[in-house]
């Protein structure tokens, strides 16, 4: 008879306790030369992320040549005083670093990612951007060709298109946020090398520029790679420019853009309101969520479990631009798509989610949810430098305390569902929605009118 086999089981492991965790904490500091340095250790975090942050913002560029900040932004990696464009590229790509650009409504950031051991290259390549960079006429050329051949492909884009048209909408003529970020074909045609030149001159300088540097920074004299690298960079002093307000008018209208043929409508439902300076920012970002943050948020529950118009429909706030007084703006929307005969359905089903909401308020078993699901990934979200490093770039951007990020964790853990429930209501009034529509006009224009959300406008998609 033969003996069975016995196997040993290891005891099953136990979860231990989770340890406490907080948003990083920076350390602040200034070079000689004015430029505002925030570091961030953070411990096995080998490939270090560096952010740039320059007081070129969009209002800034000359009438005429809207995209100049584009242009100069994309520029930065096209040579220097001492490597051509080519040159350039092959010293990053040595140091195995990547180096971006791009221009929005409160300046221009340069965000670098590169393993620690090879810092010092890239932070002196960066240095050199940003001290002499080339902005050689062909180079500029070439960058201008390739944002226009950009222009046609975003205005064929549904939600780029309905992003541009709100934004018309929402605010007046004069004020530079009401034209595409990255300018028009009419604009972009008429920057040159000279113009990209005279805007650099004007508006960049380290004493009113700052630097996020984020990873493990262990052994890094840092100070010394610093004084040696973007502490070389020279400017002029100048005093930070103010920011002017903006009005928006969040007048309940309709506006379709006509796309004959269309299978979908694109949808982009805004106003504006507040940025995060406004104490009402963290219960708002909590009930935004509620309405529309998760495929379990009423929005999807509704159009997309129940009725099935859509893939998802999601609600958001973004920071269009802060201000130090707190009047800075954001942009409250809800976006998504739906297929074209329910175009009709779906905006009358949405506008009741939205009433619901005001009628009925939320539930507490949907904050919590929303508290588990914002709080609760929270490390996981920063995990990398370059998300921590985003992050508190965009907190010296907005004129926000360092540890904002940690505070409102904090606060959001705290919001009740009754504050939740009025900032969601408040941000979404039913009567004070600009809704675009980009789809088949023939086919949507008459269900929408039946709707009564207001008066219904019908334009070109081109």
């Amino acid at each position: 008879m033969t003996e069975l086999a016995t196997m040993d089981f290891h005891p099953q492991p136990h979860a231990g306790q989770p340890k406490p965790w907080a948003f990083p904490a920076p350390e602040r500091g200034t070079l000689d030369n004015g430029l505002t340095v925030l570091r961030c250790h953070r411990p096995g975090q080998q490939v270090v992320a560096v952010e740039v942050l320059l007081a070129a913002p969009l209002e800034a560029e000359p009438v005429g040549l809207d995209g100049v900040a584009t242009i100069m932004a994309r520029a930065f990696s096209e040579g220097t005083d001492k490597l051509s464009a080519e040159e350039f590229a092959a010293e990053l790509e040595r140091c195995g670093a990547t180096l971006d650009a791009h221009a929005d409504h409160p300046g221009v950031r340069l965000s670098l990612e590169v393993p620690v051991s090879r810092l010092p290259k890239a932070l002196g390549l960066l240095a050199d951007a940003l001290r002499a960079p080339a902005f050689a006429e062909s180079e500029v050329e070439r960058l201008v060709r390739n944002r226009l051949d950009e222009i046609p492909h975003e205005t064929a884009n549904p939600a780029r298109r309905a992003a541009k048209e709100l934004s018309k909408e929402l605010f007046p003529a004069t004020s530079r946020m009401s034209r595409p970020r990255q300018g028009t074909e009419e604009t972009v045609q008429k920057i040159d090398s000279a113009a990209v030149r005279a805007f650099f001159d004007k508006h960049v300088r380290p004493a009113t520029s700052a630097a996020v540097i984020v990873g493990d920074l262990t052994g890094v004299d840092l100070d010394a790679l610093l004084a040696e690298t973007l502490g070389d960079w020279t400017g002029t002093a100048a005093e930070p420019r103010p920011v002017p307000s903006v009005a928006a008018d969040d007048t309940g209208r309709v506006i379709i853009v006509d796309r004959p043929g269309a299978v979908q409508t694109q949808l982009l439902i805004g106003r504006v309101g507040a940025d995060r300076h406004d104490r009402v920012w963290p219960a708002q970002v909590l009930g935004t969520y509620c309405l529309g943050g998760t495929l379990t948020s009423r929005l999807d529950r509704v159009l997309r479990e129940e009725k099935g118009y859509t893939y998802g429909v999601r609600a958001f706030g973004q920071v269009l631009r802060a201000a130090p007084d707190g009047t800075g703006i954001a942009m409250l929307a809800i976006s998504g798509s739906v297929d074209t005969p329910n175009t009709g359905p779906a905006l009358d089903d949405l506008w009741k989610v939205l009433r619901t909401l005001a009628a009925e308020g939320l539930t507490d078993a949907e904050r919590d949810i929303a508290v588990q699901n914002l709080v609760g990934v929270a490390p996981l979200k920063f995990e990398t430098a370059a998300a921590v490093a985003g992050t508190l770039a965009d907190q010296v951007e907005q004129y926000l305390p360092d540890d904002y990020q940690a505070t409102l964790y904090q606060q959001l853990a705290a919001t009740g569902t009754v504050e939740a429930t009025a900032a969601a209501v408040s941000a979404f009034p039913v009567d004070r929605l600009v809704t675009v529509l980009v789809g088949d006009a023939a086919q949507i224009q008459e269900p929408v009118k039946a709707l009564g959300i207001g008066e219904v406008t019908v334009v070109s998609a081109e």
